[in-house]
């Protein structure tokens, strides 16, 4: 049976934006599951090196004909033996970034808090304006407004909007309206979070595209504390997986 090596982590969480977050709750398997979900082809098991002198991340390392196998692997698009290794995460994010990391579904599931069970006080994403992208893109924006008069009268009339809706929640729960239909009034800013478990090869996939310079911002935020997280965890397969 393949050790899994002890891993040397230097965090478990990640804030991210104003008050989100991204936890590791558990993961499964290693960099030698990868191999050993390949070798198993030929009837083949590999094992860890035993080098005395190894003081990296992990407790242990491939042998060198494992990591040069694990680039064979992602080079030629063989991506099963990345989907054995598993992770799960708890995220919590605005909305509008759960509805777009959402769409990632192939070897993923998620499950969410629902406001049709829970009443606690929303929180709302308070952002660092942007302006509208230019030279004819639909998508995205350009970089920070830079009137700062400007921007501090946005965000005092943002915030006073957050506070109507998140008053008004409050207020329909509290005549006896369901949760259920009171929690339409709240923008899409609000906080929501998420337990999220898939593959390691499905996470270099999602932060593969969403750490690129033309996603979201806040998104790329995400991304970089999901890649913080998985890297130390998956240290050759990961940087394999993610490189450019």
């Amino acid at each position: 049976m393949t050790e899994i090596p002890n891993i040397k982590m230097a965090q478990t969480k990640y804030s991210v934006l104003d008050h989100g977050h991204v936890d590791l709750i558990d993961y499964m398997g290693s960099d030698l599951s990868v191999v050993n979900a390949a070798r198993v082809s030929f009837n083949k098991e590999s094992y860890w090196d035993s080098d005395p002198n190894w003081t990296g991340y992990q407790e242990h390392k491939l042998l060198e004909r494992d990591t040069k196998l694990i680039k064979y692997l992602a080079k030629h698009n063989h991506f099963t033996p990345f989907c054995h290794p598993q992770i799960s995460l708890r995220i919590k994010c605005p909305i509008f970034v759960r509805a777009q990391l959402g769409k990632h579904q192939i070897g993923l599931v998620m499950n969410e808090v629902s406001r049709r069970y829970v009443t606690f006080e929303p929180e709302v994403y308070v952002p660092m304006w942007r302006a509208a992208p230019t030279d004819g893109a639909k998508q995205g924006s350009s970089g920070a407004i830079e009137d700062m008069d400007l921007c501090i009268k946005m965000r005092q009339e943002y915030q006073g909007v957050v506070n109507e809706c998140t008053d008004l929640y409050n207020k329909l729960l509290a005549d006896g309206v369901a949760p259920e239909q009171a929690r339409s009034i709240l923008p899409q800013g609000t906080y929501t979070e998420f337990v999220w478990t898939g593959s390691l090869y499905a996470f270099a996939r999602v932060y593969n595209l969403r750490i690129d310079s033309h996603a979201q911002w806040e998104i790329q935020k995400f991304a970089e504390a999901i890649g913080q997280l998985i890297a130390p965890l998956f240290p050759v397969s990961w940087q394999t997986l993610t490189s450019k």
